[in-house]
């Protein structure tokens, strides 16, 4: 537990890969007051270890069972660590994609909303049609040249990449949520900024997801 009026603000986003989770971050770094630390899934596995990649990002489907022993320590260390700097009054958002596919379910994303307990905790579902997704991972990103599947004649989607879209969203416990085929990046950060004005809903998300065993 942490004492609450000196504490920082915590913003999680949850979504797929191209959904628009890094844009918003940068969103609420540049327009929101007060310092905004990064801790998503890009900072995050520029520290790990290369033959540990994807780390956190490993993908739904169970394909590298290999890495899913160290997976949730590396969770659990990073959300120790975003505990550490709210602690300390700093704001933290984090643009992650929290699944629960792997060749056995981890049950990482309660585990990691237990260590966020006292903490306030706005949890983002960052959605976006698969359609878009396509359309966006076809845009060349410097350093980022082989890190998108794309479509090729016969699957206009890789599975691996539609089972992003069917697992990054389970089980849906958001305290709110935006599309960002609808909206810009600015736009979404607006709309959290608007929630956070409003209040976080009772019982938060992660309170509920820390319930769940």
């Amino acid at each position: 537990m942490t004492n609450e009026s000196h504490a920082g603000q915590i913003i999680i986003l949850n979504g797929a890969p191209r959904s628009g989770k890094s844009s918003i971050a940068r969103a609420i770094q540049e327009e929101f007051e007060g310092p905004w630390i990064n801790l998503g899934v890009d900072s995050y596995n520029a520290m790990t270890p290369e033959r540990y990649l994807p780390g956190i990002g490993l993908r739904p489907g169970g394909e590298r069972p290999d890495l899913e022993e160290l997976v949730p320590f590396l969770y659990a260390a990073l959300y120790e660590t975003i505990a550490i700097h709210a602690g300390l009054g700093l704001n933290v958002v984090a643009d992650l994609g929290h699944h629960d596919s792997y060749s056995q379910p981890l049950g990482i994303l309660s585990d990691c909303a237990r260590r966020l307990d006292g903490f306030s905790v706005l949890f983002v579902g960052v959605k976006c049609p698969i359609e878009t997704i396509m359309q966006r991972r076809e845009v060349n990103q410097d350093g980022r040249e082989t890190l998108y599947l794309r479509a090729t004649e016969g699957t206009p989607v890789p599975e691996p990449v539609q089972r992003w879209q069917d697992e990054v969203h389970r089980p849906g416990l958001y305290d709110m949520e935006v599309d960002t085929s609808v909206l810009t990046a600015l736009e979404c950060a607006e709309a959290i900024r608007h929630q956070l004005d409003l209040g976080i809903p009772e019982p938060s998300a992660f309170e509920r997801l820390a319930g769940q065993r």
